[in-house]
């Protein structure tokens, strides 16, 4: 396959076709994802555009979620013309765009229903290729006083201690909890170990005057509440 482009630098390109100009003049959601990847990139190479570069990134990788997943190094080693500074200042724009998707889901002020905690948690959990277990602190009204990622683990289990767990929630003077954890394969539904912690947290919390409300696991745009299914 041919690298010739008819537009080797993005001096060359018309200026209405420019990425820059294009989000200047018409604002950044008019652009396609690659243009805004030229715009983080800035240059090419002596050989492809920006927006080439772009594209050849995008290609490579699938989507823009498999991207964010993708480390500097596996960035700069799979996609020439791309070196180390220019994968970081990538790195960080994605990542700041995941960070602001979670700030557009506000913490509900009170959990009503395990609905509330899945709509607060999903778009963070969506991304996990390993299980990752939460707590949601509240307190006796359920209003949320604090998330907080309690441990992370291996493709199929994520340690946890109870101790670690009611440390918190006894440093934030919490009444009730919920956990909260993933399910990489997709398949939200519980295993006995599930089951299992989730009675230890609610005889733990016992002795403590913590209530355990609720354990959601989450799986492929999918969850299971062990409260509705009346395992805890």
């Amino acid at each position: 396959m041919s690298d010739f482009e008819y537009f080797k630098t993005i001096k060359e390109m018309p200026a209405e076709e420019r990425p820059r100009e294009r989000l200047s003049r018409l604002g950044p959601e008019a652009l396609k994802d690659t243009e805004l990847i030229a715009v983080i990139l800035r240059t090419g190479t002596n050989k492809i555009s920006v927006v080439a570069l772009a594209e050849k990134l995008l290609a490579e990788f699938g989507d823009l979620r498999r991207l964010s997943q993708a480390t500097v190094e596996e960035i700069t080693t799979r996609v020439k013309g791309i070196g180390k500074v220019k994968a970081i200042e990538l790195k960080a724009a994605l990542e700041l765009g995941k960070r602001l998707s979670n700030y557009s889901k506000e913490p509900p002020r009170r959990i009503k229903s395990p609905k509330d905690v899945v709509d607060l948690l999903m778009t963070t959990y969506k991304d996990y290729e390993t299980e990752h277990f939460t707590c949601v602190f509240m307190n006796v009204r359920n209003d949320v006083i604090k998330v907080l990622e309690i441990s992370k683990g291996g493709v199929d289990s994520a340690v946890v201690s109870p101790s670690e767990v009611f440390k918190h929630a006894v440093r934030m003077s919490a009444c009730n909890i919920i956990v909260v954890h993933n399910h990489p394969s997709g398949d939200p539904e519980p295993s006995c170990a599930d089951i299992e912690i989730s009675n230890q947290l609610m005889e733990a919390g016992k002795l403590l005057g913590v209530q355990l409300l609720d354990h959601i696991i989450l799986g492929d745009g999918r969850y299971v509440s062990l409260k509705e299914r009346a395992l805890i």
